[in-house]
């Protein structure tokens, strides 16, 4: 596989960002890796999955045998590479373009899952915005609001409209941040809203453990995706993933593993848990 250390150039894009603008494009594939059938005839239904960390999840899922349906909001030249790649490994995947900040289009990406695959044993809420302001006083409650809808409220929506579909044994993966532990002075609403991804996951995982559904989740440290270029400035573009313990930003190859592992029975005593791919921040949480 080619090298995860990469020197990144000042850019600045608008949001949502695109993975075709970026310099270096994120790996989001290892060529070199040996799958072994793990998620044969599982389905599992992604958000954010056209770029990122979603984008390697899909492609890392396709390859140990999952059907994958990705979510995006208007990205498609970056979802339809998504889909190329699984497709190249002989996968199969539905692209579900929509807002997830609306229960209804909540409602109808699930629908759409299944009536294509006829169920869902995977469910990854990954997709996420972030706006930054340096002070409170910054913050708009327009953008607040939007940012919670976003981030926490649709896995609410896609949560129950899933479990009418998901069976006894199924997983649900839930992406919080690094930020829900050691917070961020520049993005204080995202942040909240990842520490309460957090605590939803924990309770989610109590609150269905009687029907054998496991819940856990991820927190990325500083991972080089399109959110970056679209929300930092050039500078801070160009310095993402410096303060790290590892002093780089990771790539979304590098945690999609995380996500591959709580899916599958690898991980049957698993739930409520966090894993923490963060390049070695100490989060004791």
């Amino acid at each position: 596989m080619e090298t995860l250390e990469k020197q990144i150039p000042p850019q600045k894009q608008e949001l949502p960002g695109s993975e075709q603008q970026m310099e270096p494009k994120p790996v989001t594939d290892n060529p070199d890796y040996k799958p072994t059938g793990k998620l044969k005839d599982k389905v599992a239904l992604i958000t954010g999955g056209d770029s990122g960390i979603g984008k390697a999840v899909a492609i890392l899922f396709a390859k140990e045998g999952a059907k994958v349906a990705i979510v995006y909001l208007n990205e498609q030249e970056d979802a339809n590479e998504t889909k190329e790649i699984v497709e190249k490994y002989g996968g199969i995947l539905l692209q579900i373009p929509g807002d997830i900040s609306k229960e209804e289009f909540c409602k109808e990406a699930v629908q759409k899952t299944v009536d294509k695959f006829g169920k869902i044993d995977i469910l990854v809420n990954n997709a996420a915005q972030q706006i930054v302001a340096e002070d409170i006083e910054e913050i708009e409650t327009k953008n607040l609001v939007h940012t919670f809808e976003v981030n926490i409220f649709s896995m609410f929506w896609l949560t129950k409209a899933a479990l009418k579909h998901i069976a006894e044994g199924s997983v649900i993966i839930n992406s919080t941040s690094v930020t829900a532990y050691k917070g961020s002075p520049e993005l204080l609403d995202y942040s909240a809203t990842k520490g309460a991804i957090t605590a939803f996951t924990r309770s989610l995982s109590q609150n269905l453990v009687k029907r054998k559904i496991r819940v856990n989740g991820v927190a990325p440290g500083p991972i080089w995706t399109p959110l970056i270029p679209a929300s930092f400035d050039e500078k801070r573009t160009s310095e993402h993933g410096k303060n790290a313990p590892m002093k780089r930003a990771g790539q979304p190859v590098e945690v999609a593993y995380s996500y591959l592992f709580l899916a599958t029975e690898e991980s049957s005593y698993f739930t409520g848990q966090i894993l923490h791919p963060n390049g070695g921040t100490i989060v004791n949480a």
